[in-house]
């Protein structure tokens, strides 16, 4: 039960750290880590370390009170950069302060420890930029694996 409450309190002192305001957008492209399994321990007999599963919550939330963004695409890519799939079939309109979510089940590990997500976005108008992170849990057997990435700025491609 420990590991539970430890990584809890890690994930609220991160999100406590103070950012300063991101400049207001039309649209861009943003890089998420995503992490499908964890690799752990030492190596063993096998010539690999251990292996732990994840799911992934990816958030994409709309952090303009007054205005909605659209969700064009969020592509998904393995580690070694290889296109898996396409999670958003149409642009997908955000409300402000709402939130779309896309889910990475625990049993699909096609993406591996490098996988990621390229999402791309837009509003009519510049808007506050959303705030885009992946929740990574495994809660089996009475232990905790919770691990947060947020999104980056990319150019487009």
């Amino acid at each position: 039960m420990k590991p539970a409450i430890i990584g809890v309190g890690l994930l609220l002192s991160c999100a406590a750290l103070a950012q300063e305001p991101r400049p207001v957008s039309k649209g861009q492209a943003l890089y998420l880590p995503v992490y499908s399994h964890m690799l752990y321990g030492n190596i063993g007999r096998s010539g690999q370390p251990g292996k732990v599963l994840l799911s992934a919550l990816v958030s994409i939330r709309n952090t303009d009170a007054k205005r909605p963004l659209r969700v064009l695409s969020a592509r998904y890519y393995e580690t070694q950069g290889r296109f898996l799939r396409e999670y958003i079939a149409a642009p997908a309109s955000v409300p402000p302060l709402g939130t779309l979510e896309l889910f990475v089940e625990l049993h699909d590990d096609a993406g591996g420890s490098g996988a990621n997500f390229l999402i791309r976005w837009e509003a009519d108008t510049a808007i506050n930029p959303p705030l885009v992170e992946a929740l990574h849990a495994n809660l089996d057997s009475g232990k905790a694996v919770i691990v947060t990435t947020q999104a980056v700025p990319v150019s487009a491609e």
